[in-house]
């Protein structure tokens, strides 16, 4: 059985970071790429940043990232990062992360960004 658990989000200023993180178990980690995703409330769910590794990493971002969130793995610990830095109240939103391609999914971590 796969299994993805998000943890660290939670409310933070304008300006502020979190970093997020997503532990996987019931795959061979090292061999999927990652994803994280979010959804604001009323809006579809969408894609923020995709982290993929082979004979080199290779990272994939949203242009709304705008060289703010960095996306990262640890194949050791299971475990795929984000990485979130002067968030916006636009950043708002409950994040996912999810095996690339597939149906598997994390139950979603909420983060809040207000004053």
């Amino acid at each position: 059985q796969v299994l993805l658990v998000e943890s660290g989000g939670g409310k933070v200023q304008p300006g502020g970071s979190l970093r997020l993180a997503c532990s996987a178990s019931g795959i061979a980690f090292s061999t999927f790429g990652m994803r994280w995703w979010r959804q604001i409330e009323g809006k579809e769910r969408e894609m923020v940043a995709s982290i993929i590794t082979g004979d080199e990493v290779l990272q994939y971002y949203a242009d709304f990232v705008k060289n703010r969130f960095v996306i990262s793995r640890d194949n050791e610990k299971n475990t795929v990062y984000l990485q979130m830095n002067n968030l916006e109240p636009e950043d708002t939103a409950v994040y996912y992360c999810n095996v690339w391609g597939s149906q598997w999914w994390g139950q979603g971590t909420q983060v809040t960004v207000s004053p």
